[in-house]
């Protein structure tokens, strides 16, 4: 973080200084966890449901932290001691966002692909400047600031990613670190337990485009007619990205090799590039085109972003990551998370792989969840739609996915092809017995159903 004086936070905070100086400087990292506290950075104690950060206080002031963010005095250790410290963290990466006047801000959002397409995007820009995108998922009231607080003076460009599961989520987010670009991915079903329905989620995804500042640019996917629609949200400039003929940053051919990477035409104007990507699956190419809009609207050239696209690689894990392991089986985990957009775009990429590899198919699959009164019918046409792609092998685990056995029957799995289990355990019992070489396995659910300690289980035990 840039230097900012005890005194400055706790007015930006409305803390009291309490055993900390006004005049000492934080200039280090800002952290949750006091494992990663260090000298001359900030702790934040966040209360939790099974931890309280008050009880690490301590220990990050032997770390050296020059104070902490607290809700109580804490004795021997120097506070800034506030009401609700989560506040206190968004108030402070306000305070930092305006001592950084030349930082480009960058914030997207969308129902999927945010987090790959934030990669693709910090590397896009971390090519032509310091880039500070966020590390993993952090799209919410903390990880957000969290991010924001990383930037320093030397950073040209800040990527964050905004998620949201109420309306108004995404305008406190924007407040923290008001966008010049502003990027929607795409409006789907994620959520929709808590929003109703789509046109719902659009209101609540389009905060980011009537935050967009002004002289800024907002990128839309002409592609999703919702968010599509978001133009009228903005006076500002707009570029649009798709496959649609209009489309300002346009994919065209596009194809996958053997292994589900797709390659395409890229068109820019009058400018066409041929990309191939490293990613595995048909859906990362409107994933490519927006970091592409993002890129332009950025500063760079068509020839530059063409040329980045090509050398992206894939960042975070358990996102269509393919591991082929030593007796031939190859898993696909792409267990980080889940909901209907992704899964058919998984199940559809699994099947191409294993088509083009004259390969037998399976599909893990668990719960996608925070689907509200819908969860039934589109679990059910998940497991539909595995039948209809003639995905061989489908596992359901755990009772909550249930429904996508039960529409796999009905849409006319026979004998063994579809199976349900009610344990992680179970199906990797079954996989264990039945995998065989030249297979290749997708694994998918939502974090909270933990698949993806099935995936790991599978490649670790060949390791």
């Amino acid at each position: 973080m840039i230097g900012v004086s005890c005194g400055e936070i706790a007015d930006a905070v409305r803390g009291e200084l309490v055993g900390a100086e006004p005049t000492a400087v934080v200039d280090g990292a800002v952290v949750i966890d006091s494992r990663d506290a260090g000298p001359g950075g900030l702790f934040v104690a966040l209360p939790g449901e099974r931890v309280d950060g008050h009880d690490f206080v301590g220990t990050a002031t032997e770390a050296g932290v020059t104070a902490s963010l607290t809700t109580r005095p804490v004795e021997g250790c120097p506070c800034i001691v506030v009401d609700d410290t989560q506040q206190a963290l968004g108030n402070l990466a306000r305070l930092v966002m305006t001592k950084l006047p030349e930082l480009t801000v960058v914030a997207l959002t969308g129902s999927t692909g945010k987090t790959s397409t934030k990669d693709l995007i910090g590397q896009l820009l971390g090519a032509h400047g310091e880039t500070v995108s966020p590390e993993g998922s952090f799209n919410n009231e903390i990880g957000h600031p969290l991010t924001a607080l990383r930037a320093t003076a030397s950073t040209k460009y800040l990527v964050a990613e905004m998620g949201a599961r109420h309306r108004g989520d995404i305008t406190y987010l924007c407040g923290i670190t008001p966008p010049r670009i502003g990027l929607v991915l795409n409006v789907g079903t994620s959520h929709i337990g808590e929003f109703g329905n789509q046109d719902a989620i659009a209101e609540a995804k389009g905060e980011l485009i009537e935050a967009v500042t002004s002289g800024g640019t907002a990128v839309l996917n002409a592609d999703d007619h919702r968010v599509a629609g978001m133009r009228r949200r903005t006076k500002e400039n707009v570029i649009t990205f798709g496959e649609a003929p209009d489309a300002d940053v346009r994919a065209a051919d596009v194809k996958l090799d053997a292994e589900g990477r797709p390659a395409f035409t890229l068109h820019i104007g009058d400018f066409s590039a041929a990309v191939q990507l490293q990613l595995i699956g048909e859906h990362y190419v409107s994933n490519a085109l927006a970091a592409a809009g993002v890129a332009l609207a950025a500063g760079l050239t068509p020839e530059q972003v063409a040329d980045g696209l090509n050398a992206a690689q894939r960042v975070s894990a358990a996102r269509m990551e393919l591991t082929e392991r030593a007796d031939g089986v190859t898993i696909i985990n792409d267990a980080f998370n889940a909901n209907p957009e992704s899964t058919r775009a998984a199940l559809k990429s699994l099947v191409a792989i294993g088509r083009s590899r004259g390969a037998r198919t399976w599909a893990v699959l668990g719960e996608m969840l925070e689907l509200g009164d819908t969860s039934s019918d589109q679990h059910d046409a998940i497991g539909r739609l595995a039948v209809r792609l003639d995905v061989n092998r489908l596992v359901v685990v755990g009772p909550g996915a249930k429904p996508m056995h039960l529409g796999a029957s009905l849409e006319g799995s026979w004998g063994n092809e579809s199976v349900y289990v009610e344990t992680i355990g179970e199906a990797l019992d079954l996989l264990r017995a039945e995998l065989r070489a030249g297979d290749v396995v997708l694994v998918k659910s939502s974090k909270a159903a933990k698949l993806r300690s099935l995936a790991d289980a599978l490649l670790e035990e060949q390791q």
